[in-house]
């Protein structure tokens, strides 16, 4: 059986059901709305065999790295996928202003505030794991910079232009990349140098060259991670950080969400004689945070294909198929 990419799984959903989302979620509330999606999550449960057998695999290799060697079960895995649904009506919320600020945790906030202040552009090297929208949503809140998204998919395209529609107050660019190529960093290079902040995320390899990635160890097991980011985050000479936004509990049992910054460096030097030996570990420091976090909240890891896939071997095999 060929192995797919996971940029050329399909993609389910379109703009009319994420409509239709939004309309019962305004009529009926999150609650009432739960009770009309939660048939369909389960059908996408039971039909989705490769998603459902990439959950049950991260999920069993997170527990072994938190040493808890109970099996996973498909009840697990059903969870995971609830998890990923609720993550989208944290989004609306989030876009919606209903999220209150006293259910916001920052780590590092100061962090923030400095770049802010020092009127700074930065790269903000973000994941799958959590909940990024809700950091671009809240960024109304806390500052006046516009933050640039770089996207890779049309769905993500499209969720996120109905998410701006609920409210374009936010500062917010969207930007669908196809290709990390120089028209794309001399675009970028200048947003940064009028401060604003662009966000990519560091845990998908490249939609266009399979291939070319570099492998670091991801919850005890070597994972291809794309160069692309960090090589971008290079080029655009700026500082560079670790974002994740986790959904979590306060000891009152009232949920909150966790926005970590974490920085990593005041810009990424690459020395052309070891260029190899340094994006290494560029790459590996990335995924040790990811592992760490994502070992910490694995319901909240929205990668749903096989992570841990030989990429040069997904490459092999569509070029078999074409």
């Amino acid at each position: 059986m060929a192995v797919k990419h996971w940029s050329k799984m399909q993609e389910r959903g379109n703009r009319f059901g994420m409509q239709i989302l939004l309309v019962c979620y305004r009529v009926f509330g999150r609650k009432g709305l739960w009770l009309v999606l939660f048939p369909v999550v389960f059908y996408l449960f039971l039909t989705g065999k490769t998603a459902r057998q990439a959950s049950h695999a991260f999920l069993t290799q997170a527990r072994k790295v938190n040493g808890n060697n109970k099996a996973v079960t498909w009840r697990d895995s059903f969870r995971h996928f609830r998890c990923f649904a609720d993550s989208a009506f944290d989004k609306i919320d989030a876009w919606l202003g209903r999220i209150q600020q006293h259910n916001i945790l920052y780590t590092n906030e100061a962090l923030f505030k400095q770049l802010d202040e020092q009127q700074q552009g930065a790269i903000f090297i973000g994941s799958h794991l959590g909940n990024l929208e809700v950091c671009r949503a809240l960024s109304q809140h806390r500052n006046s910079k516009t933050i640039n998204v770089l996207v890779f998919t049309h769905h993500a395209v499209e969720f996120n232009k109905l998410l701006k529609s609920i409210n374009p107050d936010v500062a917010v660019n969207l930007i669908q990349v196809t290709d990390l190529g120089p028209d794309m960093a001399i675009m970028l290079k200048e947003k940064v140098e009028q401060g604003e902040i662009v966000v990519i995320v560091g845990d998908r390899t490249s939609t266009t060259t399979a291939g070319r990635v570099i492998e670091a160890d991801f919850l005890g097991k070597p994972a291809p991670f794309s160069q692309g980011p960090f090589i971008l985050a290079a080029l655009l000479d700026c500082p560079v950080f670790h974002l994740f936004c986790l959904k979590d509990k306060k000891q009152n049992g009232e949920t909150c969400y966790r926005v970590i910054f974490e920085k990593y460096a005041d810009k990424l030097v690459l020395p052309r004689k070891t260029r190899q030996q340094t994006l290494q570990q560029i790459v590996s420091d990335y995924a040790q945070r990811l592992s760490f976090y994502a070992a910490a909240y694995p319901y909240q890891w929205f990668n749903f294909y096989d992570f841990w896939q030989n990429d040069e071997q997904v490459s092999r095999s569509q070029n078999k198929e074409n």
